[in-house]
């Protein structure tokens, strides 16, 4: 994440402010500018003048109800680790000058802590919980333009699109699920602009690593309880079988070289998995165990793109499973039964379906998505169909 800060050690902040105001006003006002925005900066400017936004103007804030803030909290995973986030960035002893503000993967603040002059000023721009703070809401900003980027952003004073944002600093960071690469939130600290510390970005940085690093933990921690809890069904049961937990994340296997992750389970319902063949899960304590409902373990599979609805219909001799699909996503599988074995890397696929490989986080986002409900039937590194599974397309005639 290093060097995304908006201002060198040593700058005088009072002048730079008003130099980045001077920038500011030229650019959007269509004069002639002393100088130039950072990169980061002119291209979320650019995306808020194709939006219409007004400078002068303040987007709507409407925060969410208190009941929605805290149904979104119990949803996220970002709550085992907010306790972290706390120590590691409130513990600092400038940490009365700040605020600590953390959003869910739609920019929604979920969290804000902090002294409570600063929570003062922060209320009079809707900086409050509850608030959606994407660019298309309030203009460029560190949340919104870290969510639009895919990237950690520092910006200062007159670098914020909205005039009314231009007396904070605030510097933010993507958090990642480990497991998947998937964006849960976005870590922010803000605070006045003349306050700004050099040290800020590092903090939020640090913060962000041992935040995704706990995750990681935890995961690991509960898949290793899953398995404990599981031992006496396994010493029990012959052939081969997965355990997984409720998102389909692999505690234990016997028989079978599946990777990390098959489709999330749900009761009564059948699940394809290579090496398996088509199976129905049953329900453990915390978890399920997932073993071959028939003899036949090749998996041959049916894209049907010929409806209104594409549909995939895995077999193995036993009866379908069927998964309907978006259009979007059929595409993407599409795709990668063409490039057969050898699979798609992130660019390529981007290339294949934008027509360039700008939007290779967009591609990762979707294949995030497609693997909760196709599992190991998706391999990754690159994105391929599974060894094991034979894909045939019907198409419109």
């Amino acid at each position: 994440m290093g060097g995304f800060s908006a201002v060198e050690p040593g700058t005088d902040l009072s002048v730079h402010a008003r130099e980045l105001r001077r920038i500011h006003d030229a650019v959007l006002g269509g004069a002639r500018s002393p100088g130039r925005p950072r990169a980061v900066v002119a291209r979320s400017w650019r995306r808020m003048i194709e939006l219409g936004l007004d400078p002068d103007g303040a987007g709507a804030r409407d925060p969410l109800s208190r009941t929605e803030v805290e149904r979104r909290r119990r949803a996220t995973p970002l709550a085992w680790v907010i306790d972290d986030l706390r120590r590691a960035l409130t513990s600092v002893a400038d940490a009365s000058r700040f605020l600590l503000v953390v959003t869910d993967a739609d920019g929604v603040i979920l969290w804000r802590e902090g002294a409570s002059s600063v929570r003062r000023r922060a209320d009079g721009l809707g900086f409050s919980e509850g608030a959606l703070w994407t660019e298309g809401q309030v203009g460029t900003n560190a949340i919104g333009t870290a969510i639009a980027e895919q990237a950690p952003v520092q910006l200062f004073s007159a670098e914020h699109f909205e005039a009314q944002q231009h007396p904070w600093y605030c510097t933010a960071a993507p958090l990642h699920d480990p497991r998947t690469g998937e964006l849960l939130g976005v870590v922010d600290v803000s605070g006045p602009a003349l306050t700004l510390h050099p040290a800020i970005t590092a903090l939020v940085e640090t913060a962000v690593r041992l935040a995704e690093s706990r995750l990681a933990q935890l995961h690991a921690e509960r898949l290793e309880r899953l398995r404990r809890a599981s031992e006496h069904v396994i010493g029990t049961t012959s052939g081969p079988l997965l355990v997984v937990d409720d998102d389909g994340w692999v505690a234990h296997r016997s028989g079978i070289a599946v990777r990390d992750r098959i489709a999330a389970p749900q009761p009564e319902m059948t699940l394809a998995v290579p090496g398996l063949g088509v199976c129905v899960p049953e329900r453990l304590d915390g978890g399920w165990l997932v073993r071959p409902a028939g003899g036949e373990r090749r998996l041959l599979a049916v894209l049907d793109v010929a409806g209104l609805e594409p549909v995939l219909e895995v077999t193995s001799g036993t009866a379908p499973w069927r998964l309907a699909l978006s259009r979007r996503h059929a595409d993407i599988l599409l795709r990668l039964v063409e490039a057969g074995a050898e699979g798609l890397t992130p660019a390529a696929l981007s290339r294949a379906l934008y027509g360039d490989a700008t939007h290779e986080v967009t591609v990762r986002a979707e294949i995030s998505r497609m693997r909760r409900a196709l599992g190991a039937l998706l391999v990754t590194a690159p994105y391929r169909i599974a060894p094991g599974v034979e894909v045939s397309v019907r198409r419109a005639p």
